[in-house]
């Protein structure tokens, strides 16, 4: 075993676990290569649905993964801890002393060597600066964050519910800063809660008591988007009584209400961050690792890092450069999904003395989901690449089909289908909603 190749995998988030997955199933089974994943946490959610684990649509509980099961079952060992420090020369990383809730320490600082480094930490959100932004707002980069979203949501809807019932009857006003994909997305989640609670016991309180916002600094919604998306992204959140405010850039939040470039200031007791993202701080103090303004770290096509060929970055924590473009590849679900696939082939190559493989990113579209009410995208042509636009039950299916496509990742087809079958069931017997 000490004579084995030791991969090290940092961040057991879509890409990471994907490949920790795939290395542990090809190397750690046939005892090619010892492989270890990192991550800061005990389980895994698809990022991608944290704004449903926040508005209650998905239970995180039934769709987690832990790692330590899986690792059991995929051949590879996982490790409990955040990663703060890397000793290049030595060719060791840094694990941060793990605390308990009461901040008493439970396993001290500690090393961990490594022959080849995978770093995948993914992004944290990018306030800006923004005055007030830290202190007042809620963010979405991990499933704490989302589980405690929905308990403050249920509390805010509970008390409004309670003040109607009292003869006071004042709006709850919910404000999402960004309009990317997670903040649209979020706010048709949001508006599904509004009319869903009231079925559950809170018959006092009324979808119109509830208004939702979602500002934009932008000309339109979804930016990074096609314009045909945007305009029908649009439509939908108007059709669902959410105010839609573009070309508004925020320049300070405070605990009640959010305050415009212009000086307009908006009446927000929940107030929403999705306006960007950035790699974690760390990444910049990683040995003289080369790093971006984003703190992303800088990568060669083939995934490596610029100054030094053992240590690999991957998704929303790197820069990777494109052939024919000056932009690097976006930090999105599907790119991080096809580079750890490119970078399974490499790591294999690498053990067999072979050259790793190139990146190329190829753009499969995008969908936003609108909740339970219809779904838009747009799907990229093979060979034409020209974009087809598609809505309803169609870009639904596709929609859900890009989570099954991680799920097999991580399971096997066997497995998922054994798994949306038990969705199935469940969704027949819980409540739409979860409650708690």
């Amino acid at each position: 075993m000490d004579n084995l190749h030791h991969i090290v995998v940092v961040g057991g988030g879509a890409g990471g676990l994907e490949l920790a997955t795939s290395l542990g199933n090809k190397l750690g089974r046939k005892k090619r290569a010892r492989i270890t994943l990192v991550d800061a946490g005990l389980t895994h959610v698809w990022k991608p649905l944290l704004h449903e684990v926040a508005s209650g649509s998905l239970d995180a509980n039934a769709n987690e993964i832990n790692y330590r099961a899986h690792a059991r079952k995929h051949h590879y060992e996982f490790q409990l801890g955040r990663m703060c420090g890397l000793d290049r020369d030595a060719r060791q990383l840094v694990i941060a002393a793990f605390h308990d809730e009461d901040g008493a320490e439970v396993v001290p600082e500690r090393r961990i060597s490594y022959d080849t480094l995978v770093l995948a930490v993914g992004s944290t959100a990018n306030d800006f600066g923004t005055p007030g932004a830290k202190d007042h707002c809620l963010f979405l980069d991990s499933l704490k964050q989302a589980r405690r979203f929905h308990n403050l949501m249920l509390n805010a809807f509970l008390r409004k519910n309670h003040e109607t019932l009292q003869g006071t009857r004042r709006a709850l006003n919910i404000s999402i800063i960004g309009a990317g994909a997670t903040g649209v997305e979020l706010a048709a989640e949001l508006r599904l809660a509004s009319r869903e609670l009231p079925v559950y016991g809170m018959n006092h309180l009324q979808a119109s008591d509830v208004s939702i916002t979602v500002i934009e600094a932008a000309d339109r919604i979804l930016p990074a988007l096609p314009g045909r998306l945007s305009a029908a992204a649009t439509r939908e959140l108007e059709r669902q009584h959410v105010k839609v405010l573009t070309g508004q850039p925020v320049s300070e939040v405070r605990a009640d209400s959010v305050v415009m470039k212009d000086g307009t200031e908006l009446p927000s007791e929940m107030t929403i961050w999705a306006a960007g993202i950035k790699a974690p701080a760390f990444l910049a103090e990683l040995d003289g690792l080369e790093v971006n303004k984003g703190n992303q770290l800088i990568v060669a096509q083939t995934l490596q890092t610029t100054l030094d060929a053992n240590v690999f970055a991957f998704g929303d924590c790197a820069a990777c450069p494109q052939p024919d473009t000056d932009k690097p590849v976006p930090p999105r679900a599907q790119a991080a999904h096809q580079q750890a696939d490119a970078l399974f082939k490499t790591l294999c190559n690498r053990l067999d003395g072979k050259d790793p493989v190139p990146f190329v990113y190829k753009d499969h579209g995008s969908l936003i989901n609108f909740s339970r009410y219809t779904t838009v995208g747009n799907l990229m042509g093979n060979l034409s690449g020209r974009s087809m636009y598609i809505e309803g039950r169609v870009a639904r299916l596709f929609y859900v089909s890009l989570y099954r496509m991680h799920q097999v990742a991580l399971h096997g087809m066997l497995r998922t289908g054994v798994i949306w079958l038990m969705d199935k069931i469940s969704r027949a017997m819980q409540p739409r909603l979860k409650l708690h």
